[in-house]
């Protein structure tokens, strides 16, 4: 049987954003996987509930599609798409369902793409947001779209904002308002127009759309203050109804305004669990339905009100997997978890039926459903591929560190043998407040590096979400040696093994992992070699070129630059570069501003002022998303230079170091493609 490896990722799809019809008899979703042009393909698909039948297409294989919406008659299929449209701006779509079927119709043409689609309960608008200048609005571009309008890039860029630009783009002066759509008649009206930004449209009943604005105080960039708003379709009126505060606010609304958000404590929001509050409009009464869970909200699933809008459903991570809970909304009882197991990256129901897309540690994603009694699995997406590829099942391990209990999991590599020796190779999570379980986005490269030979590691150490409050807080102006405590006592207690070699150790990490990573190497010589990928090296620098993420150091560590330089600095990775030995491996994203170039530049420069072994990777094009949604063949280059880099160090392995082989030796990009068996890096 083959094993995986990193070239693969271009035969892996994934499904994502279930959505139940309204009668519970079928589930819409996204299915995503890469294309021969080194992009994606993202199309719209269809499976019966009952698991009686296979999946099927909805849209055509062009452009990508998202967000599929029914009608609540269930009758159409609202969705966005990029066909047709050179720029990739999403446009709204609509597909007939009823009768014999018929072809999509493109119902907006605007400037600022559409996102977050909804429909009004009688199914006769669709509100969406899109991201426009003053100029298009005054234009109008935002209603139509000129034929000969082509969109100029600023030169010079003129900052007026603290948050100026994240993922891949600056704002350039978008901003994003709430649209109206008249389905019937295709008027388009525009229903916000302030200089800040808005989100979350969801509907109350049908003559009363919610959103947030983020307007509060002198500056909204600099504050987590979000108003949620109550706008009139019938008179334009608008009322602020309640303020909430957070890293952006979810919203699900009932047809007689009971508003279910989301909270998080202000005071150094970064460290504080997310909550579900609950605001009843008409008796003018705010519920807490998480008070009694030491859980905070997951970032996979938005929360939403059940059919008989009498109880909220949501996620959280949860001990190394994913709950789905509900909970009454007047929090007359504590929530009930209704699901927990994977890595679910969404989740809908509607008519008694619960579909949920996730993965688990045996696939990489499918859509499953449950009635209460039974859970279904609906598609096999993967299926043809994983029946002919050795996958290993991971081990849950419990271990103890100076600070108390940790989980984890150890893979070991296919056709296993407790009477051989193997490397070792150890994985950190990004956030700081993140989680992993078995599965997830994580997925291909932990079984990658298992097949190449390495028994690999990965926890949840302190500072990661799903495990309590307490846990969560506990790097508290400490992210570097809190975090390695509890890593290096799981790599005690996994190396301890008698098939683990523990002179013959790596570790990599990304985004928080990168800062670890960095970190550990000016700690310790323990690693023979290392990849940093996307991280932190000094908070300073961090602190000034990031995007909202700043918001991390005011809240982890209680400071800023001005108030404790000193702090922040000893801190900071650099501030210990010149201590390492360790060969180590810079990964960086060109266009990432969540972590910008300019501190691991720092970092790597540092290392070859000291003749480590070292090398900078950059990556044109790509954000803080690398990882998880880059292009495939930058995906693959990834997982294969961190197998090179580690190969090259590994005395399991006959393979030169990287910085002695051709620059496309071992990678697939090469004329001589690496086969994966442990021979080349």
């Amino acid at each position: 049987m083959d094993t995986i490896q990193a070239s693969d990722f271009h035969d892996i799809a994934k499904p994502s954003d279930p959505r139940v019809a309204p009668d519970g008899e079928h589930v819409a979703f996204v299915r995503s996987e890469p294309n021969d042009d080194d992009s994606y393909e993202s199309t719209v698909y269809l499976a019966p509930t009952d698991g009686d039948g296979d999946a099927r297409r909805l849209t055509l294989e062009e452009g990508n599609d998202a967000e599929p919406r029914f009608s609540p008659s269930g009758d159409r299929l609202a969705f966005t798409s990029t066909r047709g449209k050179d720029d990739d701006t999403q446009q709204l779509w609509l597909l007939p369902l009823d009768g014999p079927g018929g072809e999509a119709e493109q119902i907006t043409d605007v400037v600022g793409g559409v996102t977050s689609i909804a429909w009004s309960p009688d199914g006769s608008r669709i509100a969406f947001l899109q991201s426009v200048t003053e100029e298009d609005r005054e234009e109008e571009r935002d209603l139509e779209v000129p034929d000969e309008y082509e969109p100029e890039k600023p030169d010079p860029r003129v900052i007026d904002r603290t948050v100026y630009r994240t993922g891949t783009n600056y704002f350039d002066g978008k901003r994003p308002q709430v649209y109206v759509l008249d389905v019937e008649s295709g008027d388009l009206t525009r229903v916000t127009d302030g200089d800040h930004d808005h989100a979350e449209p969801t509907w109350g009943d049908e003559g009363t759309l919610y959103f947030t604005a983020q307007k509060a105080g002198e500056d909204p960039d600099d504050n987590y203050d979000i108003d949620v708003v109550a706008y009139d379709t019938e008179s334009g009126n608008a009322e602020d109804v309640l303020q909430t505060t957070g890293w952006g606010a979810a919203l699900a609304v009932t047809e007689d305004h009971r508003i279910a958000y989301t909270y998080t404590d202000a005071e150094q929001a970064s460290i504080q669990p997310t909550e579900l509050h609950v605001y009843d409009r008409a008796a003018d009464e705010t519920y807490d339905l998480t008070a009694d869970l030491d859980r905070g909200l997951g970032y996979e699933a938005a929360p939403q009100w059940g059919p008989d809008e009498e109880r909220v459903f949501f996620t959280t991570p949860d001990e190394g997997a994913t709950s789905l809970w509900s909970a009454p909304g007047d929090a007359s009882d504590a929530p009930e978890r209704e699901h927990r197991g994977g890595a679910v990256n969404g989740a809908h129901v509607a008519d008694g039926v619960t579909a949920i897309t996730k993965s688990e540690w045996d696939h990489p994603g499918d859509l499953f459903v449950s009635d209460g009694s039974e859970e279904r699995r609906l598609t096999r997406l993967n299926g043809e591929y994983l029946d002919d590829i050795a996958v290993s099942e991971p081990e849950p391990i419990a271990f103890e560190s100076g600070q108390g209990p940790v989980e984890g999991w150890v893979l070991t590599p296919p056709g296993f043998d407790e009477n051989e020796t193997y490397p070792l190779a150890v994985e950190v999570h990004g956030g700081p407040h993140a989680m992993w379980t078995t599965s997830g986005t994580m997925w291909h490269e932990f079984q990658t590096l298992a097949a190449r030979g390495y028994v690999v590691f990965w926890s949840n150490p302190r500072g990661s979400t799903g495990f309590g409050k307490d846990f969560m807080q506990a790097i508290e102006r400490d992210w570097g040696d809190v975090t390695l405590t509890d890593v290096l006592a799981g790599v005690e207690e996994v190396a301890s093994r008698e098939y683990v070699d523990e002179t013959n150790a790596f570790l990599t990490g990304g985004s928080f992992g990168g800062y670890m990573t960095s970190w550990t190497v000016g700690q310790t010589d323990y690693f023979r070699a290392a990849v940093s990928q996307r991280g932190v090296y000094d908070f300073t620098g961090f602190y000034g070129s990031t995007d909202g993420a700043y918001k991390l150091v005011e809240g982890d560590y209680d400071t800023t630059p001005w108030e404790e330089p000193e702090l922040l600095w000893e801190h900071s990775p650099v501030a210990h570069a010149d201590e390492v030995e360790t060969p180590t491996l810079v990964l960086h994203s060109d266009d990432d501003y969540r972590t910008p170039d300019n501190t691991a530049e720092l970092f790597h420069r540092i290392l070859r002022k000291h003749g480590v072994d070292t090398r900078l990777v950059r990556y044109p094009r790509e954000g803080h998303e690398l990882s998880r949604s880059g292009e495939p063949a930058h995906i693959v280059d990834r997982i294969e230079r961190i197998a090179r880099w580690f190969d090259g160090y590994s005395e399991h392995h006959d393979a030169e170091r990287a910085l002695d082989r051709p620059d496309d030796d071992g990678l697939s990009a090469g004329e001589d493609e690496d086969d994966g068996n442990g021979d080349g890096e």
